[in-house]
């Protein structure tokens, strides 16, 4: 079976995230968002180019979990799509887009949180091991760091 894959965006929260209803009922949520850009010179540094800035929406249960989750300068990573639109403004024609968020998370190399589990615990999933409890279950024995005095001299074998 084929990867399924969507577009992606990532970036920093450059606004303070709004929630909103659409006509239907529907929550929704909106953020400004901004995307750091960097030119490659030939010796291998880099230089930061202009930050463009964005429009993130996402919709339903999952835009009152991204207000509660998010928070301005937050870092995101998010899967979705472009929805391009237009309207009209002063008799003008006017083109836009936005990025439709489907999943939107904490973007793990460069945010440190918290994971609540409490809801896996309560409905009787195991939660994933922790790195210690992990090695306390591997099969192979934990190295222990030898002491100087402990470790025999290396001879080599004769020929």
């Amino acid at each position: 079976m084929a990867i399924r894959t969507q577009e992606s965006l990532s970036g920093f929260i450059a606004s303070n995230p709004q929630l909103s209803f659409t006509s239907k009922g529907d929550a929704k949520f909106y953020a400004r968002v901004g995307r750091e850009h960097y030119i490659r010179h030939d010796d291998g540094s880099f230089t930061q180019d202009e930050t463009s800035f964005h429009d993130l929406v996402m919709y339903r249960r999952s835009a009152e979990r991204a207000y509660e989750q998010f928070a301005k300068a937050d870092s995101f990573i998010a899967e979705g799509y472009i929805h391009a639109y237009s309207y009209e403004k002063d008799g003008q024609t006017v083109a836009g887009e936005e990025f439709v968020a489907k999943r939107l998370g904490h973007d793990v190399a460069r945010t440190i949180y918290t994971v609540d589990r409490s809801r896996r615990q309560a409905t009787g999933v195991e939660p994933a091991p922790s790195v210690e409890r992990a090695a306390e279950q591997s099969v192979f024995p934990p190295i222990e760091p030898a002491s100087p005095a402990a470790t025999p001299p290396v001879t080599a074998p004769s020929l």
